[in-house]
């Protein structure tokens, strides 16, 4: 690799669907904030007229970033600090979202906010603005682990995610079309109809699901200023990049340098791991699949989880083994646990038979187990089920408050259940869900019968009184997503 990393084992490829020469596979085709309550109406004006601005000089980025590839953008700092794309920044922050080292929240930022802009933007313009710590806090995963989040100050978050609009207008021309984490217009569903329509329809009898070991946590800072330099040459974005990746975490008032890794919760983090995976996974896979695979290959990744589907076993062995060394080059290790190889598509079910070794291993992405099934008319179909472990730690979270809430309103529990169930109706009611959502409500249902019965030994709640509540608060589940192949044809 040269001084600015201009060499990645090949030159950067067009953005193309799955292999299969020119034409588009649909495993791979994809694809306002209301206003402020109070505000006065010439301010709504102002802000869409702002808006507007702020789109039209991310498109003449993207139109200088698209002719050329390989061209280094050396001035784009100015459209980081320019004052309305940070009140744009700032509104589009959640509101309620925790304070950092600072203690500053949105609200209190807000009382004096075209002061505090103006100050901030000058800062960022003269060079006197510094990156602050990020406050870490652990938060339980499913399978009983603790994720590591990094909080980082207000005015740290309104400044990467200005960063990351402006960033994202050149990287979206370089990003591969089988990314699909943390960008515009793209969203797990689309990611999981990928993989499904993949499978489903192309040539794919063994799948690898790839899973890199804290890759948050791994990310050399060495490598990800070298993929930065390779397309942005303006210092002054680059110098802000490293602020970021040195300020450090406090930890139970601690402070320690972050010698490697993004925190996980910055608004650049998703950014900045997309722009390393694309450089360290992305470009080489895709060249793989064009040079070296023998058979059908597709590719399907969300962030750091990453499936590969493969025709042949020789294809999946290899790609494995050249991917583990691959991935050491930029510091970064397959976990040997959670990555594995398996016999999965239209074949394995008969396959896997004949040689007396049962049905076909499952895969978990993106919260949902992949099965191999079949349709009514016994075609080979993929069926996505929840993942029983999510629904476990979703049904211990909900027993959890209702044991808070025990004593208040019925009314009030009944409105926070519903909120709750549909929340999680939105993302989990795919086709061929519905069973695993309807027994998922069932569990619901026997838990706050269970916590109203508890709340007085005088005053038990009949069947009759329970069944009228759950029809009135318990939504029951409907399928709320189309079948993959209809929403890649859209």
């Amino acid at each position: 690799m040269n001084e600015r990393g201009k060499s990645y084992e090949g030159t950067v490829p067009e953005k193309r669907p799955n292999k299969g020469g020119g034409t588009p596979s649909p495993a791979e085709a994809v694809e306002g904030r209301a206003s402020t309550k109070g505000n006065p109406p010439y301010q709504n004006r102002n802000r869409i007229q702002s808006r507007e601005a702020l789109r039209s000089a991310e498109e003449r980025i993207r139109q200088v970033a698209k002719r050329d590839k390989e061209v280094q953008l050396t001035s784009i700092w100015h459209h980081v600090y320019d004052i309305d794309r940070l009140r744009e920044a700032y509104f589009n922050l959640k509101p309620k979202a925790v304070a950092g080292v600072d203690g500053e929240t949105w609200q209190t930022y807000r009382e004096n906010l075209e002061e505090n802009l103006e100050d901030l933007s000058g800062r960022l313009a003269r060079g006197a603005y510094k990156a602050r710590p990020v406050l870490r806090v652990h938060i339980p995963k499913a399978d009983g682990r603790k994720r590591p989040i990094g909080i980082p100050t207000l005015e740290d978050k309104v400044v990467q995610r200005a960063a990351a609009e402006v960033l994202s207008a050149v990287y979206e021309v370089d990003f591969l079309g089988f990314s699909y984490g943390f960008r515009p217009e793209r969203n797990q569903h689309n990611a999981l109809d990928a993989i499904t329509v993949g499978i489903e329809r192309r040539k794919v009898n063994w799948v690898l699901d790839a899973d890199i070991s804290g890759f948050f946590d791994a990310i050399s800072h060495d490598w990800m200023m070298k993929f930065i330099e390779h397309r942005i040459a303006d210092t002054r974005v680059q110098r802000h990049i490293k602020k970021w990746l040195n300020a450090g975490v406090i930890e139970k008032e601690v402070w320690s340098r972050a010698k490697r890794g993004t925190p996980q919760g910055g608004s650049i983090s998703p950014l900045l791991a997309n722009i390393y995976l694309h450089y360290a996974f992305d470009l080489w896979a895709e060249l793989w699949r064009e040079k070296r695979a023998r058979g059908d290959m597709i590719i399907v990744r969300y962030a750091d989880d990453i499936i590969v589907g493969f025709q042949r076993k020789s294809d999946a062995e290899k790609f494995r083994q050249q991917l583990t060394e691959r991935l050491r080059k930029f510091e970064l290790e397959l976990h040997p646990e959670k990555t594995k190889l398996i016999e999965f598509g239209r074949f394995a079910v008969e396959r896997r038979e004949k040689r007396g070794q049962g049905r076909p291993k499952t895969f978990d992405f993106l919260g949902f187990t992949h099965i191999c099934g079949k349709k009514r008319n016994g075609k080979f179909k993929v069926l996505r089920k929840t993942m029983r472990k999510r629904k476990s730690a979703k049904l211990k979270a909900i027993r959890v408050e209702l044991r808070r809430r025990m004593h208040h309103r019925v009314p009030d529990v009944g409105r926070w259940l519903r909120a709750v169930l549909q929340g999680y109706y939105n993302y989990h009611a795919v086709p061929d869900n519905t069973r695993t959502l309807k027994g998922f409500r069932k569990r619901v249902y026997w838990m706050w019968w269970w916590t109203l019965r508890r709340r007085s030994q005088k005053h038990k709640v009949t069947k009759e009184r329970m069944k009228r509540l759950a029809d009135r608060w318990l939504p029951s589940p409907r399928v709320l997503h189309p079948y993959p192949d209809q929403r890649l044809r859209v």
